[in-house]
């Protein structure tokens, strides 16, 4: 599962990477998740580098390359972890599951910690998790069986064209799942009315808003 801008690794860093030993991780800081079923939440954030879907409006795209952030020991991730007071983590990206995330959830359950995961939706689920959101993109359609496990859909809405994108999501779905809309940042002033008007009309979706960067947080 390597990402191809990490193929230039020595064999035992590729050997750890498989095993989930190591991960190319972006940044790891603490704060309050702003969107989705979880807004409001203390957690801790780590997010992995690397991501191959490439929309144009990513507003972490520094998280693209994976080759330019450091290979962390899980051990250290789980080190920093312990060392703040929510019992939460988000993993995210880039594009988290590019990589095997089995012992990173591992021990994360041995400390008794909530796994959140932030996806696209677009690899093969490693790892276990306490809630499984799936943010489907366009350029990159998601896996069928991601999409049976998401407990949450976020689709971010940049225009119009994006409601039919995201109503082609839902039949794959467990009834359950909860449904978001979200503006894309640069554009929610334009997008928002827009959104709460398709809401109205179709009630199954909910409105999730990137509240952290009103609260300027991380």
């Amino acid at each position: 599962m390597i990402n191809c801008k990490l193929s230039n690794l020595s064999e035992s860093q590729k050997k750890y990477l498989d095993q989930g030993l190591l991960l190319p991780v972006m940044e790891m800081f603490y704060s309050i998740q702003g969107e989705g079923y979880n807004t409001g939440k203390a957690a801790f954030f780590i997010r992995i580098g690397g991501c191959d879907v490439g929309c144009h409006w990513c507003d972490v795209k520094e998280a693209w390359d994976a080759s330019v952030h450091p290979l962390t020991s899980v051990d250290e991730i789980i080190d920093q972890v312990n060392a703040i007071p929510a019992k939460a983590v988000v993993i995210t990206g880039g594009e988290p599951l590019m990589y095997n995330l089995d012992l990173l959830c591992n021990k994360l359950r041995e400390n008794k910690i909530s796994i959140f995961l932030e996806t696209s939706g677009t690899y093969p689920l490693s790892g276990s998790f306490d809630w499984i959101c799936v943010s489907p993109k366009m350029q990159q359609s998601p896996r069928k069986d991601l999409l049976q496990l998401a407990d949450e859909l976020k689709v971010i809405v940049y225009e119009k064209s994006d409601f039919q994108w995201a109503e082609k999501n839902v039949p794959f779905l467990k009834e359950k799942c909860l449904l978001y809309l979200q503006p894309e940042w640069s554009r929610y002033k334009k997008m928002l009315p827009v959104i709460v008007d398709y809401i109205l009309k179709n009630p199954r979706w909910m409105f999730s808003l990137q509240s952290h960067k009103f609260m300027k947080i991380p």
